[in-house]
């Protein structure tokens, strides 16, 4: 069974906890004042049918709360209204956020919280609603502002995280780290991610303010839920803020790699230069000391008909035309900056 929780209230005071889904259904129908808080983790199909069919669910929102991967709405089917909410908390190690999903049918005497994930902590949730019996009596309308404030509330330490986050990367990105680009790329998932979690309940809270006088909500009721609207303004502009820094960090990132890749193309070139001018100084000193050596070659092949061999100046001869042409070389390859 999913059941996490199953009580039933009257006046804000819980007078039963049944053991099973029919017994909260039997004991619901003795209690006709009373109110059933029930609470599901990842229910089966069978189970929310069996809720469908005793509270007189509406079809889709069935089908909604069995596929989950929805996005945050609120919607009334007759008498019923029903939410979809997006929860977030923040993990430590992995330094990621986690999404959760929470469905909540309510009704005139019933609600029903559908989780998907570890978020939000509902025990706490009713824990903290026992403990304000005034506030629990105002029904199911009361549960809904507890447990939208207790989404709204943990959206705080994802704030807190994702900034810290931020300016991690930012010390990161001036620190030339070259992994920086994939965290800034899955932070900005996760930004719009929360994005999409926190800017339709601005909306949904509109929505349910705009219905106070209809529904005749109570007035301190409607003071907590206006506390609650102005949190998630507040979280949802934070939200869009981290969005755009983290596009100018991905700019600056972008900007700092193409400066630090022609910093290296300049030294590469320069490198290239260098060995270029090495390379020309030793074909010179190499251009010559290949004329005498080529010289003295061809005089030490020992032929008796050699040129200028039985002359007295021979040999000094021979001296000053290598001496002429190194001389010659070396100027040459002064002029042309070689040397």
């Amino acid at each position: 069974m999913s059941v996490v929780n199953a009580a039933l209230y009257r006046d804000g005071i819980r007078v039963s906890t049944p053991d099973s889904l029919a017994e909260t259904f039997r004991q619901l129908r003795e209690y006709r004042d009373g109110m059933a808080w029930i609470g599901l983790h990842r229910p089966s199909e069978d189970e929310l049918h069996s809720l469908a069919e005793e509270f007189d669910l509406h079809p889709l929102s069935i089908e909604d709360a069995l596929e989950a991967h929805q996005r945050p709405k609120l919607e009334r089917y007759g008498e019923t209204l029903f939410v979809v909410l997006r929860a977030a908390r923040y993990l430590d190690a992995p330094e990621e956020v986690d999404f959760g999903e929470l469905h909540v049918f309510l009704g005139h005497d019933f609600v029903i919280t559908v989780r998907h994930g570890a978020a939000p902590d509902l025990s706490a949730v009713r824990h903290r609603m026992e403990e304000s019996p005034d506030l629990l009596a105002l029904g199911p309308e009361a549960v809904l502002y507890a447990i939208l404030d207790a989404v709204v509330d943990g959206y705080a330490p994802v704030v807190s995280g994702v900034q810290n986050d931020i300016d991690e990367i930012e010390t990161e990105v001036f620190r030339g780290d070259p992994e920086v680009s994939r965290r800034i790329y899955e932070l900005s998932r996760e930004v719009v991610e929360f994005q999409r979690a926190t800017r339709p309940l601005i909306g949904m809270l509109n929505g349910l303010m705009a219905g106070f006088t209809k529904y005749g909500t109570d007035e301190e009721l409607q003071r907590y839920l206006r506390d609650v609207a102005d949190h998630v303004t507040h979280t949802s502009e934070r939200v869009d803020g981290f969005r755009q820094a983290l596009t100018d960090i991905l700019t600056v990132n972008a900007t700092l790699v193409t400066q630090q890749q022609n910093a290296e193309m300049r030294a590469l070139a320069v490198a290239g230069f260098e060995q270029n001018e090495e390379i020309k100084k030793i074909s010179a000193w190499a251009a010559i000391l290949f004329a005498p050596t080529l010289v003295g070659t061809i005089y030490g092949m020992n032929f008796d008909s050699m040129p200028e061999l039985h002359w007295t100046l021979g040999y000094p001869f021979a001296i000053v035309l290598m001496a002429v042409v190194c001389v010659s070389l070396y100027v040459v390859f002064k002029r042309r900056d070689w040397l």
